[in-house]
């Protein structure tokens, strides 16, 4: 059962890192991640989440970055900070 902090935090926190380049081994170098949006869930019990988006990085378009998703919770909130 959810407390009423919880109705308010989204599920996950969305981080993007572009790729930068690439190591010795073929393997993608990334940036620090950022956080560009949230993943909210859905109201009347409904399954799965609402991806919302603040920042769109182009590198995404491109297939450029990697995008990470953070679970939150009442106590972390999901922050990197």
């Amino acid at each position: 059962m959810r407390n009423k902090n919880q109705d308010n935090l989204p599920l996950y926190r969305v981080s993007f890192a572009r790729i930068t380049g690439q190591d010795r081994q073929g393997r993608d170098e990334l940036a620090r991640p950022k956080e560009i949006g949230a993943v909210w869930p859905r109201k009347n019990g409904k399954q799965g989440g609402i991806l919302q988006l603040d920042i769109i990085p182009i590198e995404l378009t491109q297939r450029q970055g990697v995008i990470f998703l953070v679970p939150v919770d009442s106590e972390n909130q999901g922050g990197s900070r």
